[in-house]
């Protein structure tokens, strides 16, 4: 819900009169920003009490979230990635620990820390003002053209890289829904990615045509979802959650280009899509992998896939393949 490409603003400029206030960046950037802060703010409801329509605060969410989709974290670290005072961090981390949300566990790295993470009762929390951010962020998008949303994402990344440290911004990229032309990018890549770097033949690039076909003759909006990383407008990975059943969805096609390989792209595309399979009340996420991919199976292994099957296989040109599968209970 913290994902800063979810939050659209539609921002029309208005011509002053002649008599109205000069507008504020006619007066500097310092006037600009400012009033373009109160805008945006306004427009995603940070100016009420509650955060989506909630008990909750910003900064109560802003942690919910964190301890979600980054569960094994420490205080320390949460007070440094948010930038909150250790003291209010540790009434707010008590306050959840009291409502039985929170999780603590010694830490194998340091005893003296204790690792966090939200309990189911926790997550339950959590559900509801996600589902509320999303229509939120949907009532933006419904007045806005597909064009105009394309136009905002860019410049939304665009203000992202220009505030991100010199040392940041190597990291900087954009998830975002697979738009038309995505998907063949898809087909192509994993079949000239897995010819250079696996040798697999063509046999593989048509199974991967025949996964994609089948996730559109067959998509659900509330069911199935495609992501695509970006950067500096360039697609450089992308994953599909669809479903199998109505409690298992399965997770496919995950790729990075190689130039774009530890920034934690698999990472984030992995954990978008056990978000989008918690909001869309699945019980269980699949996926089928080989052995040999050795960076995405840490990947699933971190996320708390577990691998549940194996079995050797000949196929796509190769004899010595051995095929994997693993499930993630949520």
């Amino acid at each position: 819900m913290l994902d800063r490409s979810k939050h659209i603003v539609d921002h029309i400029h208005m011509a002053p009169s002649p008599k109205s206030t000069p507008r504020p960046e006619s007066k500097g950037p310092i006037p600009a920003i400012r009033h373009f802060n109160r805008f945006y703010t306004r427009q995603i409801g940070m100016l009420q009490k509650g955060v989506y329509e909630s008990q909750f605060t910003l900064t109560e969410v802003r942690l919910l979230y964190e301890l979600a989709y980054h569960p094994g974290t420490t205080a320390t670290e949460l007070s440094r990635e948010l930038g909150i005072d250790a003291g209010y961090l540790s009434r707010i981390l008590l306050s959840f620990k009291k409502h039985g949300w929170l999780k603590r566990e010694p830490s194998w790295a340091d005893r003296r820390q204790a690792v966090l993470s939200l309990t189911q009762k926790g997550s339950a929390a959590l559900r509801p003002l996600e589902e509320r951010s999303n229509r939120q962020v949907q009532q933006m998008l419904a007045r806005l053209s597909p064009d105009a949303q394309a136009q905002l994402l860019k410049a939304m990344l665009c203000i992202e890289r220009i505030l991100t440290p010199e040392h940041g911004r190597r990291d900087s990229f954009l998830l975002r829904s697979h738009q038309p032309g995505d998907l063949g990018w898809i087909v192509s890549r994993h079949g000239i990615l897995y010819s250079n770097e696996c040798n697999y033949d063509e046999r593989f690039e048509a199974m991967v045509a025949g996964i994609v076909a089948d996730f559109i003759e067959h998509f659900d909006s509330k069911r199935d979802h495609c992501w695509i990383a970006e950067k500096d407008g360039e697609r450089i990975g992308s994953v599909i959650l669809t479903h199998k059943s109505a409690k298992v969805a399965k997770l496919r096609m995950l790729i990075v280009e190689p130039s774009a390989r530890g920034l934690g792209i698999g990472k984030r595309l992995v954990q978008e899509c056990i978000r989008f399979a918690r909001q869309a009340h699945y019980k269980k996420v699949e996926l089928w992998t080989q052995r040999e991919l050795q960076s995405a199976r840490k990947i699933y292994e971190q996320e708390g896939f577990q691998l549940v099957k194996e079995e050797r296989h000949q196929n796509w040109g190769r004899d010595d393949l051995v095929a994997e599968t693993w499930e993630l209970n949520l």
